[in-house]
């Protein structure tokens, strides 16, 4: 019996976050989402009278790593994430007592290829990227090598005879996750053989293009986009890869490399027309909703029209916002704070 109460309230602990409980809101999560919740955190200060959000720019996979550690204030309230949460990170977060997750989709961003104001114009297919980055490329008898292309016009006598060198997030960013499976999944597919080897060995296929370089023509550059650039405007001849908001604010040093024949812009990500593009999210831990002071109040500032509308101060800074239906669907989930479901998660 005195077991049974034990383990009763253990799990008592693990569900309710502490009463005493901190009077700031604090945000984990994805580079790319940072700017947008950081906007948001400094609007709800203003209007709310509160103490404005913590915001941390920690990138995805390390975001939610931290969200879903447990249940109390000394764990964050919210995450931003770059892409949808992961059916395994999902499993942790309950793993972990945190069992009321609410998924709240602010907008789009492109994923942007870009280099120098200096440096000459440049257009790349997904494949010659899958070409320059991937670990293993298939010769012309479909057998999988080490890569030896070191410059670019050793894939196509049409590009530059630079040397390939391209600043990428590491492996626990949501934006990497993102390119992988945007840019280079569907640059590996363009290969006979590669394609015929996803129907005959899902795993072997998913390897090879989830598999970068380790010989410097990929090179990690951490989470921070602005030392990104600063390399970018060091090395003109040097390629980086980061959200298309961040882009945008950086205008005036980098431009964009277009993608199979399309530049990303605002229009051709909320067109679709720019295949590059993914849907943004912030994660709110239901459980601190009424013990952490102001996360309705925040919540409802983020899923106002004057943050996501399509004129809204989040497209100022370069979000695509949602369409019409869907930024309804979001603010619905937000305002009855709908948690999600195995079910729901991939």
């Amino acid at each position: 019996m005195k077991r049974l109460l034990l383990a009763t309230s253990l799990l008592a602990l693990t569900a309710v976050p502490a009463l005493a409980a901190r009077d700031q809101i604090r945000i984990v999560g994805s580079s790319t989402v940072y700017p947008f919740t950081t906007a948001v955190a400094e609007a709800f200060g203003k209007a709310s009278g509160m103490k404005t959000p913590v915001v941390e720019s920690t990138g995805t996979g390390g975001g939610i790593k931290l969200f879903c550690s447990g249940v109390g204030e000394d764990t964050p309230d919210f995450t931003n994430a770059s892409r949808a949460i992961k059916k395994s990170e999902f499993e942790d977060c309950v793993k972990n007592g945190v069992t009321d997750v609410v998924e709240i989709k602010v907008g789009f961003d492109g994923l942007s290829v870009a280099h120098s104001k200096d440096a000459k114009d440049l257009g790349l297919t997904k494949q010659q990227i899958f070409q320059a980055l991937a670990k293993e490329i298939p010769d012309k008898d479909g057998k999988l090598v080490a890569n030896p292309n070191k410059l670019w016009s050793d894939i196509d006598a049409s590009l530059p005879a630079t040397k390939i060198e391209v600043l990428g997030p590491p492996p626990t960013s949501g934006t990497r996750d993102s390119f992988a499976e945007l840019v280079m999944e569907a640059g590996a597919l363009k290969f006979e053989s590669l394609a015929e080897l996803k129907k005959s060995d899902a795993k072997a296929f998913e390897k090879v293009w989830k598999s970068m370089r380790e010989d410097g023509a990929y090179v990690e550059a951490g989470e921070n986009d602005n030392l990104i650039v600063q390399k970018l405007q060091a090395n003109p001849d040097a390629l980086g890869i980061f959200g298309f908001s961040f882009l945008e604010q950086n205008a005036a040093a980098v431009k964009d490399v277009s993608i199979d024949g399309v530049e990303a812009t605002y229009e051709t990500i909320a067109s679709g027309e720019y295949k590059v593009a993914r849907p943004l999210f912030v994660y709110a831990k239901k459980q601190h909703v009424d013990v952490i002071p102001g996360m309705k109040e925040f919540i409802a500032e983020y899923i106002s029209d004057k943050a996501i509308g399509e004129d809204g101060y989040l497209a100022d800074k370069g979000l695509v916002t949602l369409p019409g239906d869907q930024a309804e669907k979001t603010r619905a989930i937000a305002e009855a704070l709908t948690v999600l479901t195995a079910d729901g998660v991939k």
